[in-house]
């Protein structure tokens, strides 16, 4: 901001100051139980003072960095059991959809028991997915061969974190599980999907 424009934010807000003070102080009461009317007036600023810059209520979402798998010889998957989402603002956020994208030659498959891949070929690079946010029911991939698929498509129970101020209900932890196709060759940390949740404020109705 220019010079200029502080000087003439300042300028407006003390007008603006001067309005509220001379409505306030023309609340006249004449007669005994007498009302006067005296509004409020609320100004929502990046600092909290009356000639701080405009500004909404900040969001501030943690997400996981990242959902790591572990498949042993055998085929069995094991996944992390402390991933979280947690709201660290001051409003109530709720989770609106989550998609899951497939990466570097990797495609969606159906989940369900490691079984239903055994038909599969080594190597045809197929995982199923399933998720559950908040202690939600979970949902699963469906897919035979797709690149993407959404999840969540709107907020579920689960879903709704409360703000910051209530550390009992400002966070929900992710469970997840996963299938993967056959492995001819030991990866370590392959990028084989990326999870996209979409966060927003939970607005009134």
């Amino acid at each position: 901001m220019t010079k200029k424009n502080r000087i003439l934010s300042a300028v407006l807000a003390l007008c603006m100051a001067m309005t509220m003070a001379s409505a306030i102080f023309a609340a006249e009461i004449s007669v005994s139980g007498g009302t006067g009317n005296t509004p409020v007036y609320l100004s929502t600023t990046d600092d909290g003072t009356f000639d701080g810059e405009p500004a909404a209520t900040a969001m501030s979402v943690t997400v996981p960095t990242s959902l790591p798998i572990a498949m042993s010889q055998n085929g069995d998957v094991t996944t992390a059991t402390d991933c979280k989402i947690i709201n660290n603002s001051y409003g109530a956020v709720r989770v609106r959809s989550v998609t899951i994208n497939s990466a570097n030659n990797w495609k969606i498959t159906a989940f369900g028991n490691k079984s239903i891949l055994a038909k599969e070929k080594v190597d045809s690079n197929k995982l199923g997915f399933s998720l559950s946010i908040g202690g939600g029911e979970a949902v699963h991939t469906d897919s035979s061969n797709a690149l993407t698929q959404t999840l969540i498509s709107s907020p579920v129970a689960g879903c709704y974190l409360s703000g910051a101020g209530d550390p009992t209900a400002n966070s929900a932890k992710v469970d997840y599980s996963a299938i993967v196709t056959p492995i001819s060759r030991a990866v370590t940390g392959a990028n084989i999907a990326n999870v996209i949740f979409i966060v927003e404020w939970d607005i009134a109705a």
